[in-house]
């Protein structure tokens, strides 16, 4: 941490005894109501960045419009109302671009801030697609700091109009039961109903996900789910629970060849309070083994905090550029004595891989991409899979009073570059023409490591020296997947359809 960052975090820690909304740097958890987060899906936190340093709005009056009349409730929809307005208008990373609409026209916060985002939402430079959103706090905490939800614990993807379950979390009640990655949906049955619906069938109705496969959102109910996969059928029967992302899909493995040094891999599913200790653990397994080519697989990982992405960054390279630059942090030029850095430090488990392949898909988001692109220009490496996401920029989370009411406004407010100032990468990581890629499919009717599966087939290859390096993508024409839109928490879509990123950029979960 910088010593400017220390003065930043420091000054942050007051502003909680002052009458202002708190807002906060999630990644960093300066005091008991200021965190940040960079979501990508997530979220990435900087050492101290945007805590609070310098002038901050302040606290919204309770009357509609610009202050004008009276409302008895402080937390309800005019003084919500208010709140987005003034810190949008503040701390909002394109404020200038933001549309000048009437709030006094709006009876609902989410629709206020909807009604001032569509010229960036809109306008196709995917900068912010949907990522500045209202929530609660004790949702938000929930999302970032254990990723605890309450479903089956699965992925999903559709490939040649099949559904496929895509990835299965361990000590989840589908795991538990049996549900793996690779294992085609061909029919569902739940509580009450005495036949299956075949996948078939809620294609021809025209049906929707979530529902359609995985019923109401939140409730305890059971569900038969017939999959096949190799050719045998099983019905498998899930009752819904409480359960989390779990943070590393499996084990970290170690994977020998026949010549050089053997291959690590890893599986990392999101940035998330509960992925240091693993993180740490597979970084000691790694340096125990003498790796030196790494495989992080990263296609599902939507971000989440900062704190887990510098961790990490020191992890892998703490040692190959200690004491130089990390990453920044900048916000607008309202609050440009906010902006913060991080330089790279070596942990007691930091091991130095010489070569590191990312598999990516437009869901790798956020941290995930700050990771990449913050490694970069230290260690030789290429990214395997398809476009990234492009998340370049962060949240900060605003609440309108932590203490009274429940309001928190996640707001893009800062962009996030590496330590040569490279970041805009709002179309994804491999459009900038600076990173070796290898287009591959993410083949979800195998097992994640899987010999034969595409992306970890071609990681591989290009680690061996049996895929000939291609360098800059800027002369190779890769047909590319449409990146997946962003959609509210409780949306909809046809059930033929990959699930819409969440507005914080992760892919989600059921």
């Amino acid at each position: 941490m910088t010593n400017k960052a220390q003065d930043l975090a420091g000054r942050a820690a007051l502003l909680i005894l002052r009458p202002e909304y708190r807002h906060s740097n999630i990644g960093v958890i300066v005091s008991k109501q200021l965190i940040i987060a960079l979501s990508l899906s997530v979220l990435v936190t900087a050492c101290g960045g945007g805590g609070g340093g310098g002038t901050t709005p302040q606290q919204p009056t309770a009357g509609g419009g610009s202050g004008g009349g009276s409302t008895t409730d402080p937390c309800g929809n005019t003084a919500q109302i208010q709140f987005v307005k003034e810190v949008s208008e503040s701390y909002y990373y394109w404020y200038d671009e933001l549309a000048q609409v009437n709030e006094n026209d709006y009876d609902d916060a989410s629709d206020y801030l909807a009604a001032i985002m569509q010229p960036i939402w809109t306008d196709g430079s995917g900068r912010d697609p949907g990522f500045s959103y209202l929530t609660t706090i004790e949702e938000d905490e929930a999302r970032f700091t254990s990723g605890t939800f309450y479903g089956y614990g699965v992925r999903y993807r559709i490939i040649n109009n099949n559904f496929y379950f895509a990835d299965s979390y361990e000590e989840g009640p589908a795991h538990t039961a049996g549900i793996r990655r690779g294992q085609r949906l061909l029919a569902v049955k739940r509580d009450g109903e005495s036949d299956f619906e075949t996948w078939d069938e809620m294609v021809a109705r025209n049906a929707e996900l979530p529902g359609a496969v995985f019923g109401a959102r939140g409730e305890l109910q059971t569900t038969v789910f017939r999959v096949e996969y190799e050719g045998v059928t099983s019905e498998i029967t899930v009752t819904t629970a409480e359960t989390s992302t779990t943070p590393l899909a499996g084990d970290a493995l170690v994977i020998p060849r026949d010549s050089g040094g053997p291959v690590g891999y890893i599986n990392f599913r999101t940035f998330i309070d509960a992925a240091d200790g693993p993180l740490r653990a597979a970084a000691t397994t790694f340096g125990e083994a003498g790796v030196t080519d790494l495989i992080i697989d990263l296609r599902y990982n939507g971000g989440g905090l900062v704190r887990v992405a510098e961790t990490f960054l020191n992890l892998l390279a703490g040692e190959t550029a200690n004491g130089e630059l990390s990453y920044i942090v900048n916000l607008n030029d309202k609050h440009q004595d906010q902006n913060s850095t991080a330089n790279f430090a070596q942990l007691p488990e930091t091991f130095s891989p010489l070569r590191i392949a990312f598999i990516t898909t437009s869901g790798s988001a956020s941290a995930s991409e700050l990771l990449i692109n913050g490694l970069d220009p230290h260690i030789e490496l290429a990214i395997v899979g398809s476009e990234t996401s492009g998340k370049a920029v962060g949240q900060y989370a605003f609440d309108l009073d932590s203490d009274n009411c429940q309001t928190r406004l996640r707001l893009i407010a800062f962009e996030i570059q590496n330590g040569e100032g490279q970041g805009g990468y709002f179309t994804g990581l491999v459009s900038t023409g600076r990173f070796t890629f290898f287009a591959a499919a993410d083949d979800a009717t195998r097992p994640f490591g899987d010999a034969d599966e595409d992306s970890f087939a071609a990681a591989m290859a290009w680690l061996s020296g049996t895929q000939p390096k291609t360098g800059a993508m800027g002369d190779i024409k890769v047909d590319v997947p449409e990146p997946l839109r962003v959609a509210g928490f409780d949306a909809t879509w046809p059930v033929n359809q990959d699930a819409p990123l969440n507005p914080d950029g992760s892919v989600r979960s059921f």
